[in-house]
């Protein structure tokens, strides 16, 4: 949970529960909402009138939602701040303007968190790994019956909104192509090349999408794990959508398709993004990357950090062979001081040598317990 006496920052991509867990966690709260029209012009013009909203010897917290809207709201923030003692929680879903706008303001007095889609030990004993991978994990989704509609809509609503209100594109349905192109490089290495080829871009405009992505909070790149390498690595990152539900929805599907690949490809996409959530959460403080050499071996996921190094590797199959192991014992030769697991669809947890294997849904419920021996979780759990 966040200190009680420190404004704060929560980002999170639109629909993971910020608003929901902020008037939970705050009800006495002044609140602001940009999304609401007649404030946000209101706000926009004239920043200063944000002290209007607050009440005279006020000593609980403000609340402006969807700060990103009027960036200059930070002068003001910064002013009450450090003039009237104020306490601020600013939520917002892209970073793109903040940059732009000055969030360096608030450096040293404003602490940042991030919000993620619901993870495994959040969801608990209603967890369904057939449901969570193939619709993803954001909070509302468990609430509607159609939930292939509720990811389309979703999707609509980010084209037609934030790429417009962000200035990321005036053409849409290049943008929307793009989206889908993208999607094919899901927990892939990413040809920057070939993606701007199929998406019917120029290199630099597909460049500057994939930062508008990160920039939006819906998706990520993984860079190549090189600390002290002993061997020849990729250099390109892996990319990845955050949420694999989000992921399937922008992904179409052909009768080319492997129905192993692509499930192959959620299972990694859906620890993905508990494992990013728990270390958030946690404030374990690690760096994730993957692990790639040129000749090919791979490690999905390394988390690198103050508590050491631990590797994952990810199969949605039942049984596991020696093939599979490959890339975890090259990087443990290579870092043998490194815990490493591998997270399979199998039933029982098994040894090879210093690999563990662990079953999908035992690891990701128990992530907590392979990244630390700490039993505290959770922002929402506050």
């Amino acid at each position: 949970m966040p200190p009680a006496k420190t404004s704060f920052f929560l980002f999170g991509p639109r629909g993971v529960g910020k608003t929901t867990w902020v008037k939970s966690n705050y009800p006495k709260a002044v609140y602001v909402d940009l999304l609401d029209s007649k404030t946000f012009n209101q706000l926009f013009t004239n920043p200063s009138r944000i002290e209007e909203k607050i009440p005279k010897d006020f000593t609980d917290w403000v609340v402006i939602d969807e700060i990103q809207k009027a960036p200059e709201l930070l002068n003001e923030v910064h002013r009450l701040i450090e003039g009237k003692h104020y306490k601020f929680i600013l939520t917002g879903s892209s970073a793109r303007k903040l940059r732009r706008g000055g969030i360096n303001l608030l450096a040293g007095r404003a602490l940042v968190y991030y919000m993620h889609p619901l993870t495994a030990v959040e969801i608990g004993e209603s967890f369904s790994l057939t449901d969570c991978v193939k619709y993803g994990c954001l909070p509302s989704i468990f609430d509607h019956e159609d939930r292939d509609s509720y990811l389309a809509s979703y999707i609509q609503a980010y084209l037609q909104q934030e790429v417009v209100q962000e200035g990321i594109s005036r053409n849409i349905s290049a943008f929307a192509r793009f989206l889908e192109t993208a999607s094919f490089s899901q927990g892939s290495v990413l040809n920057m090349s070939e993606v701007a080829r199929e998406a019917a871009v120029g290199r630099r405009m597909a460049e500057d999408y994939f930062c508008a992505l990160e920039d939006l909070l819906v998706g990520l790149r993984l860079p190549v794990f090189s600390k002290r390498a002993k061997r020849k690595l990729v250099s390109h990152s892996k990319f990845y959508y955050f949420d694999v539900g989000v992921y399937r929805a922008i992904r179409p599907i052909s009768p080319f398709d492997q129905p192993e690949m692509i499930g192959g490809i959620a299972f990694e996409s859906l620890f993905m993004q508990n494992l990013r959530a728990i270390n958030d959460y946690l404030k374990l403080n690690y760096n994730l990357y993957y692990f790639r050499t040129l000749a090919g071996v791979e490690v999905d996921f390394v988390a690198y950090g103050p508590k050491g190094i631990v590797a994952f590797e990810v199969k949605s199959k039942r049984e596991i062979f020696s093939g599979d192991l490959v890339g975890l014992k090259t990087f443990q030769q290579d870092y043998p001081m490194a815990k490493c697991y591998m997270i399979y669809g199998g039933e029982q947890k098994m040894y090879f040598g210093n690999i563990e294997a662990v079953p999908f849904v035992d690891a990701i419920k128990n992530l907590p317990d392979l990244l630390t021996r700490s039993t505290k979780f959770g922002l929402r759990s506050a």
